[in-house]
This record gives structure tokens, C-alpha cells and sequence, in this order.
């Protein structure tokens, strides 16, 4: 077996982990300031909107020699407009341009054909309204409100209200952080970015699910013990599903990586950035939301509950006299090994209480995690067996001085 899928077998079997619940506010405190950067980012760039949304005109020249920031020039000139210009891969040039109408979209088809010296009839011309860019941003809209409204509805219905609850904080979560990446980095946002996003919070709600379920699993019955809180089992179901996230998202963000760095920055097409971004963003905030926040914030909720709280102080409870047994134990053990040291100077008065404290040491702390009660009834006989046999030593011992 490899070290990964060693590790994810001692994951899933609680043999190791790390505390995530018990560290949440640290990452309660990490997710807030990441959302406020990238809230402060949307409100001073703001987004850059394609002229899906705005309208405009988008002009496809053939191949030309021409430079992209020559292209540029020579369309913002003409147009008056800020022009977006991409360099296809057939050595053709995209130039978009936002907020111009049929006259000035064929003045510039005209212009720029002469300035990049092509044919004026081999320039694609596609002249996209406001009207229409408005219609597909309340679609956009509206179908990302449906999404969220049916998860809530199915993740109270499936598993609980706070479950439901903490997933739609995740999401929020993860379109507010992929919203603000857009707004720093400057992509354009265009019905791509909406697909994208629409597709991260589909893998975000899966991860979310998984943990989710592992953890409806786990905590069946979880009043009738006393050995672990419900924030500690929480913490098991993350731990034990963490290396299937881990690999899960890796799988996901590897071809995304490659049509993003490799596609969008290393061959040139730029078209692609704007679905690839979301997506490569969108998805590791939603590996990170299900471990980091999701989870917590159920656990966080659960413990508020009476039941959870009187579990707590059982738990609790339990091992602390563990803890007290355990000294116990070890203070018994001291005089047990200045017995066996001092040999024949023990006489009959020390022998008689040892019985009676080997068998109350031999007890087992009930609240240790890991720890079984059967598991030290061998060392129970031992010390009780070590007592008689110290008292008929001393027995032994009164009967050859008499015969003396």
C-alpha cells in the first residue's frame, strides 16, 4: 500500500488526524478575512462584464501580421470604445468592444480591415444588443437562486436544517471568494463564468454531502455513550474522508490547471480564462469549505443543543475520574515495588492492604478514548495474585519463628 492510501486507512480508522473542529475559529477567522478581501476587491475594481451582458460588437479578422496592441490601438481609435482584443490560434485577432451600435460596428469593420490590410468581407462582425446581455444576466441570476433554494430543501430534508444551513454558508462562501479572484485579477465575465460557477458549486455541494453523510452515519445514537462528544466525532468524519477530498479535488484541478495556464496563457486562448478561472478557483474554495467550514459550523450548532451539552459533561465527566483512577494506579504501584525491593524486611502488617489496593488500581479509565475495560482484568489477577502470595510469605515466615 502506498504512504497516501496508508495514511487515508489510519485516517479512517481515528489512529491519526488533526483537530480541524477544535481549531475552527482559526479557520473561521482565515475564511472571514478572505472573504472581506475579496468583497473589498469587488467593490474597487468591480467586475469586468463581456459584452454578453453590456452589448457590443465582436469582429473575427483572419490571419494578419498585425500586433495585438497595434489591433488595439487602432479599434479604440475608431470606435471611441475600450476594445478587448485576443490573439486566436490560427493567427487571427477577436476584438471586442463594448457599448457601439450597427453604424459604428461597420465603421469599424471597415477601418480595421484596411489597417490590418485584409479583406473587409472576411471580418465577422456580431453585433449583440443590451437587451439580450440583460435577459441572460437574470437568467444567470435566477437559476443560481432555484440552485440554491432546492440544496437547502434537500440537505434539511436528507439530513437536518443545520446541515442545510452550514452548506449554504459554504456556497456563499465559494461564489463570494470566485467573485472577488474575478474582480482582482480583471478576467472578463461572460456566460462561460457563469457555467463555471454554476459547476464549483455542484463539486462544492458533493464534497459537502460526503462529509456530511459519513457524519449522519457516525453520530446514530450519539446520546447513549459517553466516550466522545459530537464535535470529536465530527472531527473523525472529516479526518476520514480527508485523503478522498484530497485526491478528488487533485483529479478535478489538474485538467482545469491545463486549460487555464498551459491553454489560456501558454497557447493564447484567451477565451477560455474566463470558464477556466472559475472553475480552478471555485473548486478549491469548495474543498476547503466542506473541511474547514461546513463541518465545524454543524458541529458548532449541534453543541448548542441540550443533549449535546449533557453529553459533553458525561464525556467529560467520565474522564476525569479515569484521570483520578489512573493516579490512583500509580500511586498504588509505588509502594508495590519498595515491597519487592525490601524483600524479607516486609512483615504481615504491610502485606494485608495490598489486595485490597492491586484490585481498585486494576479499574479501567472508561472515558480514555481508544481504551477497553477488558483490557486490564489480566493485570487485575496479577496484583491479586501477587497479594496472597505475599501474605502466605508472611504466613511462611510467622510459622518458621516459631519453630525456631
Amino acid at each position: 500500500m502506498s504512504r497516501l492510501g496508508n495514511l487515508g486507512a489510519r485516517l479512517y480508522r481515528g489512529e491519526v488526524g488533526y483537530d480541524f473542529v477544535g481549531k475552527r475559529m482559526l479557520w473561521y477567522g482565515v475564511s472571514i478575512l478572505i472573504t472581506i478581501t475579496a468583497i473589498v476587491g469587488y467593490g474597487v475594481r468591480g467586475l469586468h462584464m463581456g459584452i454578453e451582458f453590456e452589448g457590443g460588437a465582436v469582429l473575427t479578422t483572419p490571419k494578419t501580421s498585425a500586433s495585438v496592441e497595434h489591433t488595439t490601438d487602432v479599434a479604440e481609435e475608431i470606435s471611441g470604445q475600450i476594445a478587448i482584443v485576443q490573439q486566436l490560434g490560427n493567427g487571427g485577432m477577436r476584438v471586442q468592444i463594448a457599448g457601439v451600435d450597427t453604424d459604428t460596428s461597420t465603421k469599424v469593420q471597415n477601418e480595421l480591415a484596411k489597417e490590418l490590410k485584409v479583406d473587409p468581407k472576411k471580418v465577422d462582425s456580431q453585433l449583440v444588443g443590451p437587451s439580450w446581455g440583460e435577459q441572460i444576466a437574470n437568467k444567470a441570476w435566477l437559476g443560481l437562486g432555484i440552485f440554491m433554494i432546492l440544496v437547502v430543501i434537500y440537505l434539511a430534508v436528507a439530513f437536518e436544517w443545520r446541515m442545510a444551513v452550514a452548506a449554504l454558508v459554504a456556497l456563499i462562501h465559494d461564489i463570494t471568494i470566485t467573485v472577488g479572484v474575478y474582480a482582482l485579477v480583471g478576467f472578463e465575465v461572460t456566460p462561460g463564468t457563469v457555467i463555471g460557477l454554476l459547476t464549483i458549486l455542484g463539486y462544492s455541494l458533493y464534497d459537502t454531502v460526503v462529509v456530511f453523510d459519513s457524519l449522519r452515519e457516525s453520530t446514530r445514537g450519539v446520546t447513549k455513550q459517553s466516550r466522545y462528544t459530537y464535535s470529536e466525532i465530527a472531527n473523525r468524519s472529516i479526518n476520514g474522508t480527508l485523503v478522498r477530498s484530497i485526491n478528488t479535488t487533485a483529479v478535478a484541478l489538474m485538467p482545469v490547471a491545463g486549460l487555464l495556464f498551459i491553454g489560456g496563457g501558454m497557447l493564447g486562448g484567451g477565451m477560455l480564462n474566463d470558464i477556466a478561472l472559475s472553475l480552478f478557483v471555485g473548486l478549491a474554495a469548495g474543498a476547503y469549505s466542506s473541511i474547514f467550514i461546513a463541518t465545524p459550523l454543524v458541529a458548532d450548532l449541534k453543541e448548542r443543543e441540550p443533549q449535546m451539552k449533557a453529553l459533553a459533561r458525561r464525556v467529560r465527566t467520565k474522564r476525569l475520574k479515569a484521570e483520578a483512577q489512573e493516579g490512583h494506579q500509580d500511586e498504588d504501584d509505588a509502594p508495590e515495588a519498595a515491597d519487592s525491593s525490601d524483600g524479607a524486611h516486609d512483615d504481615s502488617s504491610d502485606d494485608g492492604p495490598e489486595p485490597t489496593l492491586a484490585k481498585s488500581g486494576s479499574t479501567s479509565a472508561p472515558g480514555v478514548v481508544g481504551q477497553r475495560g477488558g483490557g486490564n482484568r489480566p493485570q487485575g489477577n496479577r496484583g491479586r495474585g501477587s497479594g496472597r502470595s505475599g501474605g502466605r510469605g508472611g504466613k511462611g515466615g510467622k510459622a518458621s519463628g516459631r519453630r525456631r
